[in-house]
């Protein structure tokens, strides 16, 4: 064969093949990047388990057909912020964070599709021009509304015979706080109650919070959502019980640990429908089209020992409505 028709061959031949580039591309598995609130996935629990649960149910295997990237910026703002440009600078497919790195991941990017959960207010913390045409890079499902503040505090006063005054426990460090404690107050000021604000922004801080709340004279308290007092799960209904305080959480994961009461959606049924909204912007959904989603499935849940131990009387009817913890 002459030199000049093998070279043309050859040429040919490498032609109809793929560029290594376009190779790896092909065989490029997708990347989502999660950036969460606490300092590890212990303290994460059961909602790290639920996500990675989530997309398993949709076929979706971390290190076989996908990959899941975690952060854990155990609520230090600079943490978020340098957590949240590192992940940003991966190029990864998906970001994904709860309601207080939602923000951080947006002012990080206006490119990458941000899926996020667990958000009060994502309309009024600017993460979506509106819940129906979320309009940019993120959407993802909310948690909280005026119903449901006023639901809690409703349920409280139902509970707690000539409740006037009620504590809530927040961290101004995250971004809806001014939002939660507008509309909590708003809801007590419809109820007759008077709320008041305690802060604590790190673990060290809610034992001198609640003891503030007894000083102050209050008769109950209810958390804001997330963050710290998430951290503080297990240590809040304890510190509310030592000093007879009624306690009202948010979820079935800030119950479990003693708190009297709790009304709020379901939160692991959350993590899995975040999955679900990744799913669609893999397949090629833009996340500017996908109505941000409100909870639906909400859970009430009364503790009869707390209630013994607080001397209160849990009425016959809220027994037939609740999930009732003996």
């Amino acid at each position: 064969m002459r030199r000049r028709e093998f070279i043309t061959l050859i040429g040919g031949a490498m032609g109809a093949l793929p560029t290594f580039a376009q190779a790896q591309q092909a065989n490029k598995i997708p990347a989502v990047a999660y950036l969460w609130h606490a300092a590890n996935p212990d303290e994460e629990v059961p909602y790290f388990g639920a996500v990675r649960d989530g997309f398993a149910k949709l076929g979706y295997i971390d290190g076989h057909n996908f990959k899941l990237i975690h952060r854990f910026p155990n609520e230090k703002p600079e943490a978020f912020r340098s957590m949240a440009a590192e992940l940003v600078s991966m190029n990864v497919d998906v970001l994904m964070g709860g309601g207080i790195a939602a923000p951080y991941l947006k002012e990080a990017t206006a490119t990458i599709p941000i899926v996020f959960m667990f958000v009060a207010d994502p309309v009024g913390i600017k993460l979506v021009q509106s819940l129906a045409r979320p309009g940019g890079n993120a959407t993802g499902l909310s948690n909280f509304g005026r119903d449901i503040a006023g639901k809690r505090l409703q349920l409280l006063k139902e509970l707690v015979p000539g409740l006037s005054r009620v504590a809530f426990l927040i961290n101004s460090n995250l971004p809806a706080t001014a939002m939660y404690v507008e509309v909590m107050s708003s809801a007590a000021s419809q109820l007759g109650m008077e709320l008041q604000s305690f802060e604590a922004t790190k673990l060290d801080e809610m034992e001198p919070a609640f003891d503030a709340m007894v000083k102050a004279g209050m008769q109950a308290v209810t958390p804001e959502q997330g963050g710290t007092n998430f951290q503080a799960r297990a240590i809040i209904p304890k510190l509310a019980l030592d000093r007879q305080l009624p306690l009202c959480a948010y979820s079935r994961e800030t119950f479990e640990h003693g708190a009297l009461l709790s009304y709020g959606p379901d939160q692991i049924e959350t993590c899995y429908r975040s999955a679900a909204y990744v799913d669609k912007i893999l397949k090629g959904e833009k996340p500017s089209d996908i109505p941000v989603e409100q909870p639906t499935k909400f859970e009430f849940l009364i503790n009869l020992k707390t209630a013994k131990a607080l001397d209160l009387k849990v009425p016959l009817i809220m027994q037939m409505t609740a999930e009732v913890i003996e």
